[in-house]
């Protein structure tokens, strides 16, 4: 049967793929999302029984008189493409069985203090806060660079990885104890004396391994790197310190004025900014090599432009952002949360693979409508366990709603990733979600009432001018009080963009108030999409391939398993157009379209194309990696990153497959197949095994990639 013939092949004008999930996916449900007892038994019945917990739990928010009917709302739309995330799919309404775990997958720590006791402190605040399932990010460079000296330990400290290490032993305890890894973010300050090591942490095999490692990247450093300037490496001085003298503080070769998280025990001017001592000068350029060949070999660090996510924050008047949940998609404040959801975009294809496949925005609207209400009440039933973390969510009212299958949706709609129009239909769900939650959110306030946040009078000050000239211009002077509702919706640089498209429900924020400040963001959601989508593509990402295996966590096997799964446009088109298709074949009878594209198939300038357009509406961030293919030239690789700087990106994040540094979570056939890893035996001979080969070791069978990643890594037999 030909490609032409198939374009032309009868079926139903509305079909839709089967709801049947594939066996890998139906597994991660079970393992992950059933609810059971504490002998193991099942509580949920089925898939539609977990959906019925979650609509029921979120239900029992609303008044006695309506809680019936949003609960068949709720219910309606999980069975229509709305996903919350893993911790609200697991924990909700089972607090009977785990009354110790949060609804919430993103949280912050407060700022790490630079002493012993505020290191200790916030290694505890972590623990808990892992032991109830959620992930946490830090920022690190708030702690003295190594070889400086500590006065009142009369010593010198070995500075911030040393510290690092502690919380990622804690990490890995925690979460070993409590059947879940956990997930943590480390931010780092590209002007740190240690910056370097921070780059290479790791190159160490097994160190920080419970970590996401990111850079804060400033535009002052990308144009140092543009003008191959120089770059001050610099770390701030102790009022102790200056009681020593020695210092001048108006040699700019000595001392530099910045920002810094905290300004206690610091030397500080009038404008909040910390005298910081000039440690090493260095080119910016050859820094920005350091960067990119790590990232190039190991895949981190990540960079996060942290001006831009300040001059685009939402609560821009009250927050400093320096740290983001796990996977980068929520920067938060210090003890900030956010919880998080995801609309299955593959659920309003119609017609799919046909000349007329189309996309049913209508239901899209109604969906997210319903979701916006559902995500707002996870709020009333946190679970987070820090004061601080539940007055942050309380106060503010953060959510973050995404979508996911966006790269499958568009293989349905007959659109290559990447492509022109793909590039349009990724800015219009983006600003169609964002636009749709913004008018349930002035719904909800009038209803139920706007955050907190909203009805604060804040004091205008020099700073926030600067920041915002437009507010001279319309009067405001320093010591004037203004509404928080007015500062976040006419002067926030993100809700502005809003305004040029809906300017009267952008007034109408000013005027009343908004439930909630932040509404979206675009998580990774690899197990949501795998288990509940039926291996949609994850987040804003292409489909990785359409036939793959996924490194997977079984709690008591001693290495990661590897599950194979099939994409879940290839399942719909199998069920749709030919059951014979098969990806890489090369019988006329088996091969997909050429729209079937894959991550490999994608130039890293339309990753980034794909973002951008996205990021224009979305007012948190996004979690994109940029897959690269492993034979990708190292000078075309740096482009990338000036590239997503240029077009305004918050941050970026690349993956190159390289089997001497790490086994990836998703991994292709014919990558195992042609990477050797070698095995050293007690005698002192070798074996040389393909990484798709299974070998038996330990009482257990393994494949060859996931026993040497196990043990070059050291997590063999921990899980």
């Amino acid at each position: 049967m030909s490609t032409e013939a198939r374009k032309i092949m009868p079926f139903p004008r509305n079909a839709e793929p089967g709801t049947t999930l594939q066996p890998a996916s139906e597994d991660i449900w079970d393992r992950k999302y059933r609810l059971k007892d504490k002998s193991g038994n099942p509580l949920d019945d089925s898939i539609d029984g977990t959906y019925r917990r979650v609509a029921r739990a979120l239900a029992e928010v609303e008044s006695e008189e309506t809680r019936e009917h949003w609960y068949e709302r709720f219910a309606w739309a999980l069975r229509n493409g709305a996903i919350p995330a893993g911790r609200i799919i697991s924990n909700a309404g089972a607090q009977e069985h785990k009354p110790a775990t949060s609804t919430i997958n993103c949280t912050v720590s407060g700022t790490i203090e630079d002493s012993m006791l505020g290191i200790l402190e916030k290694n505890l605040e972590a623990g808990l806060t892992l032991k109830a399932g959620c992930g946490i990010g830090y920022e690190f460079s708030t702690l003295r660079p190594r070889g400086a000296y500590v006065s009142g330990a009369g010593a010198y400290t070995s500075g911030p990885l040393s510290f690092m290490d502690i919380f990622d032993k804690m990490c890995f305890t925690v979460s070993s104890a409590g059947g879940r890894r956990g997930a943590q973010m480390g931010t780092f300050d590209i002007s740190h004396p240690d910056v370097v090591d921070f780059i290479r942490a790791k190159r160490e095999n097994g160190r920080l391994r419970q970590f996401n490692l990111s850079l804060l990247v400033t535009e002052e450093f990308m144009e140092a790197v543009k003008d191959d300037g120089d770059w001050s490496l610099s770390f701030p001085i102790t009022a102790k310190e200056v009681e020593g003298g020695g210092f001048d503080f108006s040699n700019p070769e000595e001392i530099v004025w910045r920002h810094f998280p905290s300004t206690r025990g610091y030397v500080s001017d009038a404008e909040g900014r910390v005298a910081c001592r000039i440690y090493k000068t260095v080119k910016a350029r050859k820094l920005w090599n350091v960067i990119m060949i790590s990232t190039y070999d190991f895949a981190e660090p990540g960079f996060i432009l942290i001006d831009k996510v300040n001059e685009l924050n939402n609560n821009w008047f009250c927050e400093t952002i320096r740290a983001t949940n796990p996977c980068g998609e929520q920067p938060l404040p210090p003890y900030g949360s956010c919880l998080l959801g995801s609309v299955n975009l593959t659920r309003f294809v119609q017609s799919p693979f046909r000349e007329d496949a189309r996309f049913d925005w209508q239901s899209f609207r109604e969906v997210v409508a319903v979701f916006t209400r559902m995500l707002d009440n996870v709020v009333e039933m946190s679970g987070l366990p820090l004061e601080q973390q539940r007055h942050e969510i309380e106060y503010k009212r953060r959510h973050g709603m995404g979508f996911l299958g966006l790269g499958s949706t568009l293989t349905m709609l007959r659109m290559k990733y990447g492509s022109p129009e793909s590039v349009e239909f990724a800015e219009r769900v983006s600003r169609e979600l964002a636009v749709t939650g913004w008018r349930a959110g002035l719904e909800l306030a009038r209803e139920k009432g706007p955050a907190p946040i909203m009805e604060d009078e804040f004091i205008v000050t020099p700073e926030m001018l600067a920041k915002r000239p437009e507010m001279t211009r319309d009067g405001y002077r320093p010591g004037d009080r203004v509404k928080g509702r007015v500062l976040h919706a006419r002067y926030s640089r993100y809700m502005q963009r809003v305004a040029e498209v809906e300017p009267e429900l952008v007034q109408a924020l000013a005027a009343e108030g908004c439930r909630f400040t932040h509404h979206s963001s675009i998580a990774p959601t690899g197990t949501i999409s795998l288990s509940l989508a039926n291996n949609a593509s994850n987040g804003i990402e292409p489909s990785f391939a359409h036939q793959y295996s996924r490194n997977v966590i079984r709690e008591g096997k001693k290495s990661k398993e590897k599950v194979d799964v099939l994409s879940c446009e290839l399942l719909a088109f199998r069920e749709l157009v030919n059951p014979r298709a098969t990806p890489y074949s090369t019988d006329p009878d088996e091969q997909l379209p050429d729209y079937f594209v894959t991550s490999d198939d994608i130039l890293p300038r339309q990753h980034v194309d794909i973002q951008a357009a996205s990021q224009k509406w979305v007012d948190s961030s996004i979690s994109k990696t940029i897959n690269v293919p492993t034979d990708l030239a190292f000078d075309d690789f740096k482009d990338i990153y000036v590239y997503a700087y240029e077009k305004g990106l918050k941050g970026c994040t690349t993956f190159r497959f390289n089997p001497e540094a790490f086994q990836g979570v998703l991994v292709k056939e014919k990558d195992l197949e042609k990477t050797i890893y070698q095995f050293k035996l007690e005698d002192g001979t070798t074996v040389d095994l393909k990484g798709n080969e299974e070998v038996e070791y330990d009482g257990e069978m393994h494949t060859a990639a996931n026993l040497f990643d196990a043990m070059k890594e050291g997590y063999y037999g921990k899980f």
